[in-house]
């Protein structure tokens, strides 16, 4: 029995008080409506319409019945909007991880535009290497990440694409802080700070691979997971290392130079589970690549000085 469908033709017929109207209302013919109002008062036990008289006329079930299905309806509607809303996943829980990396004004924007988009989801950001990442979205503990390329991984789907361009962290008083941008052969001699490759063995191979085509075999290779430290060994003339320009602004005492023809570009997305897609991955996966593309790119250019001529005002003295 679809209780909806004669709650709904119950509450019309008794608000009208006629058959005849009300079929004209709902848009059948009364007979139909007749048989609804009989099966519902067949499945409840009760007789719903006097029909007695000339004008039919609620019983005392009937209006007991009437404010009762007026509220059962009106939840039903708010159960379906919110169910609607969880399959587009504008509500619940989205558990999703982000570099150690990720700028602070990335994480606040990011934060600001979930906050706009999909108030009423709550999204638990988690600070996760892309290796942790790609293993907790196995095992169904993370619903969305943002990984670093390149990553092989048949089982998950993968937003648009970001590429972050990288230059070299050098200490300020060393004297590559003093070109405009680096190549990789001034680098000679020094060594190379690098995430281990156990947080992303792709990329950390990717980034070795391009320091072997320029040229650039560093005299040493140490690791480091936490910026903090990775700025720390760089003070301390341990080696360079190859970050965003905004990793470089949390240390005064470091500079950051530009590669020459920009030969790294760090590569980040969003990925999920193909088969067990959280609803609001895809979205997640949107926002973050317009967040990340909007930090990185390049500053408009300047607005011309308009020079203007020199004019000379003359005052008439009294």
């Amino acid at each position: 029995m679809d209780l909806s469908r004669h709650l709904r033709y119950f509450i019309i017929t008794a608000e009208e008080l006629h058959f005849g109207r009300a079929a004209e209302i709902i848009g059948i013919a009364q007979p139909p409506l007749s048989q609804s109002i009989q099966r519902l008062e067949r499945e409840l036990g009760v007789t719903l319409f006097d029909r007695s008289r000339r004008q039919a006329e609620l019983t005392t079930a009937g209006r007991l019945l009437l404010d009762e299905a007026r509220d059962l309806l009106a939840r039903e509607q708010r159960l379906r909007t919110l169910m609607r809303k969880a399959a587009d996943g504008a509500l619940g829980t989205l558990r999703a991880g982000v570099p150690p990396e990720t700028p602070a004004v990335s994480l606040q924007a990011l934060s600001r535009r979930l906050g706009e988009e999909v108030p009423e989801l709550e999204v638990d950001l988690q600070e996760l290497t892309t290796a942790e990442q790609l293993r907790l979205l196995a095992s169904g503990h993370l619903d969305v990440g943002l990984v670093h390329h390149p990553v092989e991984a048949a089982d998950l789907r993968f937003g648009p694409a970001v590429d972050v361009p990288l230059g070299v962290v050098l200490p300020r008083t060393s004297p590559l802080a003093r070109l405009r941008e680096v190549e990789f052969g001034d680098l000679a001699g020094h060594g190379l700070i690098l995430a281990p490759r156990a947080t992303a063995p792709g990329w950390h191979d990717h980034v070795l691979e391009v320091c072997r085509k320029h040229g650039f075999a560093p005299s040493v290779l140490r690791h480091a997971r936490n910026p903090e430290f990775l700025l720390g060994l760089v003070l301390g003339g341990h080696g360079v290392a190859f970050e965003q320009e905004s990793m470089a602004r949390r240390e005064p005492r470091v500079a950051w130079r530009p590669l020459a023809d920009r030969p790294l570009l760090r590569s980040v997305s969003a990925a999920w589970p193909a088969d067990t897609a959280h609803p609001a991955a895809a979205r997640f996966a949107s926002i973050a690549a317009d967040v990340l593309a909007a930090d990185h790119a390049p500053p408009p250019p300047a607005a011309p000085v308009m020079s203007r001529p020199w004019s000379v005002v003359y005052t008439a003295s009294r």
